[in-house]
């Protein structure tokens, strides 16, 4: 965007954690004028090297143009905004524009859209695809919803944060594609685990067949930067089974009431289901590989080969 000034507005920002702080420093280094909370403030204190503000509470950042909320759940989007000493509740405001990229509910993101409505301020909903390293290597991508006035005076900011943003609507729309996509996400690990487990019996190394699958039209940002972690068996946490559960129970009720049979995406919530009932829960869900191993009688083994991600520099 070449008439994008990242100077226009004065931003805040909430949350710096694993995607959090990767999203504020974008926005530090992009040259914005921005200012961060984090309820742990040390977690917050290195993005002063890229030029950021700490401040001590989210009322603080009332004086803000825009403030952004990158939180863990519907409660803390509620509470950081209209809480106690929420960003509502400071002197000086209130910003003129809130979003969020949080993944939550759409309940708590009405109401979230009419606590700042209620003082005159905009809503937009902008949840994310991708974790901390698809942040820093900036190949993050948003879906937004809410006012097109909003979303056409924001959108150079969001696309500081990655490489593609989409605007699909007014209101809650956002959060209905982002579980459509964590749908998406969950069969298409439980196929890609298949298909592994499947190549390896017929004597084929993991690592082979996923650069095979990576360098051809099936190939996707998300299977390459996954198959380390299925060849390797480093099951690093980025998003946990119960929280694919949830997703896929989100998904599977507006299925219900709209009318869609989801075959395919009922049975992979009922694998997942049984990945949590075996015990993998504080862990990756790229765990789904060893379920799959287990009920084909294979033994897997770290193959340990370095393999690409496509988030290199």
């Amino acid at each position: 965007m070449t008439d994008f000034d990242p100077k226009r507005h004065r931003l805040g920002w909430i949350g710096a954690g694993r995607m959090g702080y990767p999203m504020a420093e974008r926005l530090a280094k992009a040259g914005c004028d921005i200012a961060v909370y984090n309820r742990t403030r040390s977690k917050a204190e290195p993005l002063e090297a890229a030029g950021a503000t700490i401040v001590e509470s989210p009322a603080e950042l009332a004086d803000r143009d825009i403030v952004f909320t990158m939180v863990a759940t519907s409660d803390d989007l509620l509470q950081v905004i209209s809480g106690p000493d929420g960003v509502l509740s400071g002197s000086g405001g209130p910003p003129r524009i809130f979003i969020d990229c949080t993944s939550v509910s759409e309940e708590a993101s009405a109401q979230a859209r009419e606590d700042v409505g209620k003082v005159g301020a905009a809503f937009l909903a902008a949840p994310v695809s991708g974790n901390g390293k698809v942040v820093k290597a900036g190949k993050l991508s948003i879906v937004a919803s809410g006012p097109k006035e909003t979303y056409d005076e924001a959108v150079g900011y969001l696309a500081c944060l990655g490489r593609g943003v989409s605007y699909v609507g007014e209101g809650e729309l956002a959060r209905f594609c982002k579980i459509c996509h964590n749908v998406f996400l969950g069969v298409v690990i439980q196929s890609l685990v298949e298909i592994t487990v499947l190549a390896e019996k017929a004597g084929v190394p993991r690592h082979a067949l996923l650069e095979f699958i990576n360098t051809s039209v099936m190939g996707s940002m998300f299977t390459q930067y996954k198959s380390p972690a299925l060849v390797n068996l480093d099951y690093t946490t980025t998003f946990t089974p119960p929280l694919l559960r949830k997703d896929m129970d989100l998904g599977l009720a507006a299925a219900r009431k709209f009318e869609v049979p989801m075959q395919v995406a009922s049975t992979t919530r009922e694998i997942i289901q049984a990945l949590i009932g075996n015990g993998f829960t504080d862990i990756d869900f790229a765990t789904l590989l060893e379920l799959q191993a287990r009920a084909s009688n294979l033994e897997l083994k770290p193959e340990n080969v370095a393999v690409p991600t496509g988030l290199e520099d």
